[in-house]
């Protein structure tokens, strides 16, 4: 009896593996991208299924985008003449059904519980590289993690012109290398191309923890596949480079005194970046100190602490002169962001802000001598200045936001405000300096 049942099994499995009986189970299946017109949503726009038939019966799944019935007919059904974005737009829809198709051709024979669950799974097809940023990247968006998710977007790009088409099992050594090679002799810097490698490593290891590949085949690290980092060349002030920007004089009230002066407020604040200072509002102001989380590590920590400013007079007259008057506790400290703005306004918003107030320092830095007189250089040079101080490392780390667990945070609670208050006291120590009377310029931007 159980050799009849083995022998018909074999019979079973032969005809059903072979190429026709596939062909033709293949052929009942088909897959089509539609625009759900039954259910129109506040903005115009029509969610995107895929509608998968096997025997003639139908089934819908859902597809992260929408689209207007004009958009959907240009897009998708006619997809010719269209932009760059609406050509990436497309690309993007239609991964899903390549992702479909992909699991149909996989399966021995098809079943609705065997393809939904490998469909479902992950929201993705995250075997193939280009599908696991679309899906990371979509995640990121969700979140209103817009920065990221254009830095992602941006290695996806670079990985999909040299091969879109690849797989987790395909990432080796000697994949990355020749793909830096690629990278080099499109005269891409090693910042760049550490940037984009750094994206893909991330990408890989979630895929090692969903279970998509084993972590014997990890390509990075010693031995491997080591990502390179560029040589980033960090410009810190002088205390009498600091001075020399206190004492420049600019016409009253002008773009350029408020680029100045924010720029200031950013540097004796702990180094913040323009996110932060944007981000800023009235309920963080306290008594005699500003309290804030650094936006970068709300969502990426479980548990945090937020960073101390003890503030001054120049602070206090930063926010006097240039502070929104409406001082309601959930009102922004200064008029760069309003409410009601959605992620990608939010980020616009703040990277205007940047260029305006670097555009303007750059200026100030052609009067004064300094290059590289950018939001980011006060940062480091808040560092770098209260290590010359003397002030610890662990101090200053607290200082900035740094989330090192072992460093950092176990001298969280350790720091007095006397050492606050002597720190930055040393921002601002002139009076040490054996310098000449700073010169005293006025800016010709309004």
């Amino acid at each position: 009896m159980r050799m009849f049942t083995s022998f018909v099994y074999q019979i079973v499995y032969q005809i059903v593996s072979s190429p026709s009986i596939y062909f033709i189970l293949k052929m009942a299946t088909s897959l089509s991208v539609q625009l759900d017109t039954r259910r129109i949503k506040k903005d115009g726009t029509f969610p995107i299924r895929l509608r998968v038939t096997f025997e003639r019966k139908h089934q819908y799944f859902a597809i992260p985008h929408s689209l207007t019935i004009k958009m959907f007919e240009k897009s998708i059904k006619n997809h010719k003449n269209l932009s760059d974005e609406e050509r990436e737009l497309r690309n993007r829809i239609m991964d899903y059904e390549k992702k479909a198709d992909g699991i149909i051709k996989n399966m021995p024979f098809f079943q609705w519980a065997a393809f939904k669950k490998k469909y479902n799974s992950n929201s993705g097809a995250k075997n193939i590289i280009d599908h696991a940023f679309t899906d990371y990247c979509d995640g990121l968006k969700s979140e209103g993690r817009i920065g990221s998710a254009v830095a992602y977007k941006c290695a996806q790009t670079s990985l999909r012109i040299f091969n879109a088409d690849a797989k987790f099992s395909d990432i080796t050594p000697e994949f990355l290398r020749a793909y830096e090679v690629k990278m080099l002799k499109e005269e891409k810097s090693m910042t760049t191309i550490g940037m984009y490698l750094r994206s893909l490593r991330s990408i890989y290891n979630n895929a090692i923890a969903d279970g998509i590949i084993s972590r014997e085949y990890y390509p990075f690290g010693k031995k491997k596949y080591e990502i390179p980092t560029g040589r980033n060349i960090k410009k810190a002030l002088t205390l009498k480079d600091i001075k020399l920007i206190f004492d420049f004089k600019t016409i009253d009230n002008s773009i350029a005194q408020r680029s100045k002066d924010y720029w200031i407020f950013m540097y004796l604040c702990n180094g913040m970046n323009v996110k932060d200072f944007c981000l800023l509002k009235y309920e963080n102001l306290k008594a005699d100190r500003i309290e804030f989380i650094r936006a970068k590590t709300i969502r990426t920590k479980r548990t945090t602490e937020p960073i101390i400013v003890i503030i001054n007079d120049y602070v206090t007259a930063i926010i006097k002169k240039w502070g929104n008057k409406t001082k309601d506790k959930g009102n922004y400290i200064f008029p760069i962001l309003e409410p009601g703005l959605n992620p990608e306004e939010e980020r616009k918003a703040i990277q205007n802000a940047t260029h305006l107030i670097n555009t303007h320092m750059k200026n100030i830095g052609d009067e004064l001598g300094i290059e590289r007189l950018t939001t980011y250089v006060a940062r480091h040079s808040f560092a770098t200045i209260l290590m010359r101080s003397g002030m610890s490392v662990e101090f200053i780390g607290n200082s900035l936001g740094h989330g090192n667990v072992n460093t950092t945070q176990n001298y969280l609670a350790g720091f007095e405000d006397e050492s606050k208050n002597e720190a930055i006291k040393a921002l601002t120590d002139f009076g040490k300096l054996k310098v000449g009377k700073a010169p005293l310029k006025k800016i010709k931007t309004a």
